[in-house]
């Protein structure tokens, strides 16, 4: 009698193979929270350490016409913070300003 190979157990979560895979691996991260209402945030990680992060977000700030922070994380370092829904046109900042659009990745609805 042979065994039925697809009702062998296969636990989604995990381990995928990849190391440390709650850490961004050489990418930006463009993500958006909602607030309360209509409100929501945009917060940008993984930004190379090359940049300086308070120079971004004051471009930011003056080029999107919205206000900003910078956030400590232990665990992902530095976080911008913009408010609004400025994905896009990080992702357009970032790409006109010599930064390869092939490592920004987009996350939110």
């Amino acid at each position: 009698m042979s065994e039925i190979q697809n009702l062998q157990t296969y636990d989604p979560f995990a381990d995928t193979g990849e190391e440390d895979a709650g850490q961004p691996q050489g990418y930006i991260h463009i993500r958006i929270q909602q607030r309360n209402g209509r409100k929501t945030l945009t917060t940008v990680q993984g930004l190379p350490s090359e940049y300086d992060q308070k120079k971004l977000l004051k471009a930011f700030k003056k080029e999107f016409a919205c206000n900003g922070t910078l956030v400590q994380d232990e665990e992902l370092g530095q976080i911008i913070q913009l408010q609004g829904d400025q994905r896009l046109k990080v992702q357009n900042f970032l790409g006109d300003n010599g930064i390869d659009r092939n490592i920004i990745k987009i996350h939110g609805f």
